[in-house]
């Protein structure tokens, strides 16, 4: 009882006061998915080290995907990756500066 009621628990210590249910829903997906093979859902949790790096790189994975935020192609390919089967309705879609120029020279 007290290993599942931990288990519950554990994504939901990383939610962001002002994340919304949909991106957070989207996010905590992203995080059980990449958590470490060797982490069993009980305690001991993960190092803080392996838990930063992958709650950093669930951040950068929602700020593409809901805000539309630009990142190195090495980085956005890796998280894209770790995200992949990860189904999120109602994607917004994001227009680069580099897409308006192209629109305008036209």
């Amino acid at each position: 009882m007290v290993g599942e009621v931990e288990e519950a628990e554990f994504p939901e210590r990383f939610r962001s006061y002002s994340e919304n249910e949909r991106h957070w829903q989207a996010r905590r997906e992203f995080i059980l998915r990449n958590l470490p093979p060797d982490w069993a859902g009980e305690a001991p949790w993960p190092a803080a080290g392996r838990i930063d790096h992958l709650l950093s790189l669930s951040m950068v994975w929602a700020n593409h995907l809901f805000l539309g935020c630009s990142y190195s192609k090495d980085l956005l390919d890796k998280v894209i990756e770790m995200a992949e089967g990860i189904e999120v309705e109602d994607v917004p879609q994001f227009t680069t500066r580099d897409e308006i120029m192209k629109k305008h020279q036209h």
